[in-house]
Parts: C-alpha cells; structure tokens; sequence
C-alpha cells in the first residue's frame, strides 16, 4: 500500500510571540494561550509561497538523500498562489537552480508540477493525486508532495492571532518508511458554504504592493459560522468513511491510536472530533449521550432528533444567521462533555501526540496538518512510544467547505524515516518581532526594520516591471538561492 515516507519543514525566522501580541492589543493572554497558542511566523519581506515550499523540498531532498531523476511528479498545494499561471513548476525551477549550484542533478524533466487549491484542503487534495501517481502509473519513481501557505489577517480581526506562515515538504513512496495510507477507507464530504471563507480578486483593488511586489492577502470570513462549517464537514466526512465499514461508529472513534487535523488554532481540533464524536454516539444510541444530556439539563430525545438531522448550512449564510448555532443542543452538551472523563479519553488522548509542538506554528492553511503529523512522530521519537501498527487518522478541512478522512497506519522500522524530520530544527532560527516591526512587516514594509542575512534558503531578489512590446517581466519575480 502506497504512503508517506518523509517530512520536511520551512517556517520563515520571524516570530510573533503572542504574550507580547496581548500586550501590545489589550487581549488577554489567558485566553489566547489556552484557545490559540504560544507563536506564530511571518513571512519576510524577501519571500513568497514559493520560496517557503522551494526551501522544504530542497531540504527533504537533502535529508533523504532522494536521487532527484527518480521524482516523477512535484504537487504543491496552497491557497497563496503569486501567479495564477504557474506554481509548482516556479518550486521546481527554484529547486533545480540549487541543486545545479550545489553539485547535484536537477529533478527530472519527465515530472508532472501540477497545483491543487481549495483553502486549507489543497495540500491533502495534492496528497491524495501523489499517492494515486506511485499506486498507478509512477512504476517505481516517487513523488514530492509540498504544502505551502501564508495567513494573513487584519489587525483587529478576530483572526489576527491565527496567522502563520510556512511549507511542509512529503516523500510518497509505493513502499512507505512512514505511513500507509488507505484511501479506499476514507471519506469526503463537500458543500459550497458562500462567506466561509473566501479570497476573492476585488480584495486586491488600489493596494500599493510591497517593494518586492507583496499584496496583503486577508481574507473574508465570519469566524462563528467559519466554525460551524469545520464542525459540519468533519461530521459528514466521518460518516463518509464510516458508512464503509460495518458494524459500530463508536467503536472505530475510540479505537484509533491519534488523530490529526486540519489546525486553524489550537481549540478547534477539539471542537470538529468532539462534535463528530458526539454525531457518532448518537448514530448507535449509545446510552452515554443520554447521560450527557442529563447531566446537561438537555432533553434527550430532541438531542437524539437533532443529531440525526442533516442541518442545511448553507441557508445560514446570510446577516442574521450566520452566528446562529447549527445544532444548539449539541453544542450546549458539548460544553458538558468537556467536564466528563470520557472526554479526555477518546477526544483531548487521541489529539495529544505533537500538539504541543503545534502550538508555536500558528495558522498554516494547508500546511497545518502534515506539519502536525511531523510533530506526532517527532513527538512519538522523544517519547520513546512504541507507535508500530497504529491506527492513526488525518482529517483535513478546507474552507467554502470540503474534508477529507484519511485512514493511516505506522509501518515497522518508521523511527530511522522520522529521525531525518528535523521538526525541531525548523523551530529554531527564530527572530522575535517588537510591535513596531510587527506593523512594518504586515504592512509589507519591513525590510529596513528586519535587517537579516539569509542563509541556505530562496529568497526574491528583484520584481519586474518592464511592459514594452519587445520585452515584459511586469510582476515577475525572480528569485535565487543563498547558500
């Protein structure tokens, strides 16, 4: 069975610890700490999403040793694109340019670059074509899968302490050192969802780029029926990859070793496996839900009913609905299962592996959840686990809305792939932001503040502006590598 047999990461140097951010906006910390998280990068002023993913797999190269000429497909996944031409083939020129410089062979001409986008789900969407290429027609070569996003907000938005930037670089292989993953066994789930979340065109209209041709990429959302969204997808995705099977749901919940997710923020992992969690107790009348219920003052039956609803997100889009619950009932018993033991056996256990580590990403859109399954094993490493044979699931969500179930297994002898991850290592380089060089640098104006010298990593070296009928480079960038 095809899967995953490396990780690599890329986070850009330049840090927001969010203790300073609350003292800087008068949030309070506890708050942000126990919801959100510790930190979160900043692209620099010299780089794009190009560069983030070029620098992951370039190092995924160097720290597998993987023969270049052997890559017979290179997918990028994000939503950032800088060009709506081209995208992984900009990676993979990039990635050729170094390899050249550094006394290797470039990757392989014979090499399909394409690029998936749907909000946060595009790199599982890359994932799942990269593992059908080895399953199918890539014979023995191997395929390079590359998550790279930056997440942008408003100052003052509620999603302002989210941001994040960053590239996760994956090694699919027919034979994986890490993961087998099944994807017969899993399940999709998609609804079009209107104010999500979106990024549409009109945002860019009269903004002055960057000096290095920037352009601010906030979103619009309404971060409660955002929410709702992620919460209802993962429910139908589940059910997706549970109507497959047979037998009891509740016993496929808990009998998963980890679970991974998509992470806009720390909490709502939480909320999307809770919830779902709870959509599977009442699927089996399981006689806890209604002890749950009890406990919360909540009438059992009209729980039961609402559970076995399919609630119509898609008409809550709109001014007055969108803060509305979609299963109030639900939610309000949610809040009770929080206090119960049940909840850190099946829900807070199952999330636990590499959370912590999570903590200082911040938001990385489509490279949140392999960035997590990174961190799981690095995790699993420290900790000695004995991780051969588990059961493990990734869940990822894309905003608008789409999710994706993904059954995995850890395969024997994954400790010597998961020694090269370097989860750790991405941490470190780290330039700490004052909030005067924090404004600079999300206005895209930060090069004097954040005087750096870049080392073994891509970097924007100039922006074409020429348009004349013999030569146009207008908005072009041309990027180099620092060795």
């Amino acid at each position: 069975m095809p899967g995953i047999s490396g990780f690599s990461l890329y986070l850009p140097p330049y840090r927001v610890n969010l203790e300073d951010w609350c003292e800087w906006t008068g949030e309070p910390w506890a708050k942000v700490s126990k919801v959100v998280g510790r930190s979160f990068r900043m692209r620099g002023p010299e780089q794009d999403v190009y560069c983030l993913a070029a620098n992951a797999v370039l190092r995924l190269i160097q720290n597998y040793a993987i023969d270049p000429q052997n890559i017979g497909m290179l997918a990028l996944g994000t939503e950032s694109s800088a060009d709506n031409s081209a995208g992984a083939i900009i990676v993979k020129g990039l990635v050729d340019k170094a390899l050249r410089e550094l006394g290797k062979p470039p990757l392989a001409i014979a090499c399909e670059v394409p690029e998936y986008k749907h909000a946060c789900l595009g790199g599982v969407y890359a994932l799942k074509g990269a593992l059908r290429y080895v399953a199918s027609d890539g014979g023995q070569r191997q395929a390079i899968v590359v998550s790279a996003d930056i997440a942008e907000y408003a100052l003052g938005s509620s999603g302002e302490p989210t941001q994040g930037a960053g590239a996760v670089a994956l090694l699919v292989e027919a034979d994986p050192a890490l993961l087998e993953v099944d994807l017969a066994a899993g399940g999709s789930a998609s609804s079009y969802r209107v104010m999500d979340f979106r990024k549409p065109f009109a945002r860019f209209a009269g903004q002055r780029p960057g000096s290095l041709g920037q352009l601010q990429d906030v979103p619009v959302f309404n971060g409660r029926y955002s929410t709702t969204c992620y919460v209802d997808a993962v429910r139908s995705a589940m059910a997706a990859t549970l109507n497959k099977r047979a037998g009891n749901w509740v016993q496929f919940y808990e009998s998963i070793d980890a679970v991974f997710m998509h992470r806009p923020y720390h909490r709502m992992p939480e909320n999307g496996w809770g919830m779902a969690y709870l959509f599977a107790l009442a699927h089996d009348n399981d006689p806890r839900l209604a002890d749950l219920a009890a406990a919360a003052d909540i009438d059992a039956q009209a729980l039961q009913q609402e559970l076995h609803t399919q609630s119509d997100v898609l008409d809550m889009a709109t001014r007055h609905g969108l803060n509305a619950d979609a299963y109030p009932l639900a939610a309000g018993v949610f809040q009770q299962f929080r206090r119960d033991p049940l909840y850190r056996e099946v829900i807070s256990e199952k999330l636990g592996l590499g959370a912590g580590k999570m903590q200082d990403l911040g938001n990385l859109y489509t490279a949140a959840l392999p960035a997590w399954l990174a961190a799981g094993f690095e995790d699993a490493l420290v900790q000695e686990l004995d991780a051969t044979g588990d059961a493990w699931l990734a869940i990822g969500y894309g905003s608008g809305d789409a999710a994706e179930v993904i059954p995995m297994r850890v395969v024997p002898g994954w400790q010597a792939a998961a020694r090269k991850i370097g989860f750790d290592q991405a941490l470190a380089p780290a330039l700490d932001l004052d909030a005067q060089a924090y404004a600079a640098l999300h206005a895209g104006q930060g090069e004097a503040e954040l005087p750096r010298q870049p080392q073994a990593e891509f970097i924007i070296e100039s922006v074409g502006a020429r348009a004349e009928s013999d030569f146009c480079d207008a908005g072009i960038a041309y990027h180099r590598y620092v060795a």
